[in-house]
Parts: structure tokens; C-alpha cells; sequence
């Protein structure tokens, strides 16, 4: 099982904004990662954490994967209770749902900022944009 916390956020919406990603296999931290985006709206930064939380899971050649957010939007679309009414996310939101489904076994479980790795990732992704 491969957890991925992710999170997304703007300086502005929209912004400066970025997002990181904390992965835990079995227990431990394999990888963080973090990345500057330009100016963007905090939701296109929470999706692009997500994508690239898939992402590595996919490289780790990850079988059931969990991926918590705080994102409460994200969340909700990800599983259906809530549609995706924004044109913009849509592409985003879409290359999500392409690349989980390559996943056999996929949660998406929405947590509060303070919970978990959550922090972590908070603290990896205002770092990336105090850098530019």
C-alpha cells in the first residue's frame, strides 16, 4: 500500500502557486517532491499534486494506493459526489481520473490541513514558492 499526501496551494487566486507531495510506503517516506507552477489558481495546484502523486505511484509500480488530501473539492470530484463544473479543471481533473484508473486498487480520502503528512507537504509546497 502506497499512501500519497498531497497539497496545493496559491499566493492569490490566483497566484504564485505550487504544490508537493509526501509518499509513504510501508511505513516510510520514499519520496517528497515539490514544485513551483507560476500563476495559478489554488484548485489547478491541488490537482497538479494529485496527477503527480499518480504519477509516482505509477513509476513505484504501486498496486493500491491511497491518496489524502485537503482538499475537500478534489476530493468530492474525485469520487463522484461532486461534478466537475469548472472548463479549466476538467483536463485536469480528467488526466486524474486516466491516470488513477491504471491503479487496481485507488482511495481518495480527504483530511483537515492539520492531520497526517498534510503539514508536511503544506510546509515542502511554501517553501517552493518562497523560492521564486
Amino acid at each position: 500500500m502506497i499512501t500519497v499526501y498531497s497539497d496545493g496551494g496559491s499566493r492569490g487566486n490566483p497566484g504564485k502557486s505550487a504544490y508537493a507531495i509526501v509518499v509513504v510506503e510501508n511505513g516510510e517516506v520514499v519520496h517528497e517532491h515539490a514544485e513551483f507552477l507560476g500563476i495559478h489558481t489554488n484548485n489547478y495546484a491541488e490537482y497538479r499534486g494529485l496527477i503527480a502523486g499518480i504519477a509516482k505511484v505509477l513509476d513505484l509500480k504501486g498496486t493500491e494506493a491511497e491518496f489524502v488530501m485537503d482538499s475537500q473539492l478534489v476530493i468530492r470530484q474525485m469520487t463522484g459526489e461532486y461534478k466537475v463544473k469548472n472548463p479549466d479543471m476538467k483536463a485536469l481533473y480528467d488526466d486524474a481520473k486516466n491516470l488513477s484508473s491504471m491503479i487496481p486498487k485507488v482511495r481518495f480520502r480527504n483530511v483537515r490541513r492539520s492531520e497526517e503528512l498534510i503539514p508536511r507537504a503544506d510546509f515542502l509546497l511554501n517553501e517552493e514558492m518562497d523560492r521564486h
